[in-house]
């Protein structure tokens, strides 16, 4: 529980679970009223999420939390960051049945009103932040969001959450300075591209190398115009483990933040840097995550009184993002109900050895002096 005597916000909806992958499955009309058969018919199906929510019900933690679900965002928050033709687009195709509008963001029937319950949730807990109403904030989000472009969605991500959530708190005079830390394992592009000239929106992406998109990314890619120097990206090899992702978090991310001074810190929190993953290379823990999500509570406690808020994005291991997800939601709150990683002795062993260490941290030494203040 926090210390000020208000909860962790937990937003979640049953319906953020029938996102269905359209012409990629064979997904069968079944009334509106269950889950779409073949609801996944993706890598990014609905089981890691449900399986974490799941945990929570089984360790009592979900008790500890403010629980609540969200309105879809509606036309007016979506228009601050989508074109209108975009979203016509968009709702035409669901409407009438569904199809795939980007690269890899396939949809069935009904996938834009779930678009934007996703990004609902987002804002939601953003803005339940930003008021006071709770301490801090977990946004069991999907279809997930940091790919998106105003106009190109790919990469599983239809809307762009996070952006969206972030328009609805500036438009509301809730938020003017805010970061964003994106700690899923492929870059934030989405993001990165919508706040890319502006100076009231710091974008930091750690991720894995050229894993996805192939072409963004990169460590010059700094912002443009009023933007410049608020876009920062931490491209890490593949095999970075639980040392190197807290080390990159302690001597660069943290400084970023310090210096930018937020009114709120977002985490982009995707959990495919796990070990297990299967469509990535590197070897964090749930106790990397927890620990991350730790540095942010302690760096937001110091800069934006407290306000914290977690919108969840990639991660495929349907057996570990539960034990990932709910490491980071033990952090937040606080809460005594744990849940052991059943596989923490194996993923110790698997940690790089001491010389990978050194090596991966002479690769953070010449982050830190690139994006040294």
């Amino acid at each position: 529980m926090s210390t000020t005597g208000r909860k962790t916000g937990f937003y979640w909806d049953e319906r953020c679970f029938w996102h269905a992958g359209g012409n990629y499955a064979l997904t069968l009309p079944i009334g509106g009223l269950v889950q779409p058969l073949a609801a996944g018919g993706l890598p990014e199906s609905p089981e890691t999420k449900r399986r974490l929510r799941n945990l929570m019900s089984v360790t009592g933690i979900i008790g500890d939390l403010h629980e609540a679900s969200a309105p879809e965002a509606s036309r007016e928050d979506l228009l601050r960051v989508h074109p209108a033709s975009y979203l016509d687009r968009f709702k035409e195709m669901s409407d009438a049945g569904g199809g795939e509008l980007g690269l890899r963001t396939p949809f069935a029937q009904g996938g834009y009103e779930i678009a934007a319950l996703s990004a609902g949730l987002a804002k939601q807990a953003l803005l339940d932040v930003m008021r006071g109403t709770v301490a801090n904030a977990y946004a069991l989000s999907r279809p997930p969001g940091h790919h998106c472009l105003p106009d190109w969605p790919n990469g599983f991500c239809l809307m762009a959450n996070i952006a969206i959530a972030i328009e609805a708190a500036q438009a509301e005079g809730l938020a003017g300075r805010v970061a964003v830390v994106d700690w899923d394992v492929h870059h934030g592009n989405g993001t990165e591209a919508i706040y890319y000239d502006r100076d009231d929106v710091l974008t930091i992406s750690v991720h894995q190398e050229k894993n996805y998109p192939l072409d963004t990314g990169d460590i010059a890619d700094k912002g443009r115009g009023k933007g410049e120097g608020y876009n920062i990206n931490l491209p890490l090899p593949s095999g970075v483990g639980h040392n190197g992702y807290v080390e990159v978090m302690e001597r660069i991310v943290v400084p970023a933040l310090e210096r930018f001074k937020p009114d709120v810190i977002i985490v982009a929190c995707g959990f495919d840097a796990g070990i297990y993953d299967p469509i990535a290379r590197m070897l964090c823990t749930a106790e990397t995550f927890g620990v991350m999500t730790q540095q942010m509570k302690t760096a937001a406690e110091s800069l934006c009184e407290g306000r914290l808020v977690m919108v969840h994005e990639g991660g495929y291991s349907e057996a570990y993002v539960p034990f990932c997800g709910h490491r980071v939601i033990e952090a937040l709150s606080d809460s005594q109900h744990k849940a052991p990683d059943p596989m923490a002795t194996t993923v110790q062993i698997r940690q790089p050895n001491a010389r990978m260490d050194a090596f991966f941290s002479g690769l953070i030494d010449e982050l830190a002096e690139e994006f040294a203040g």
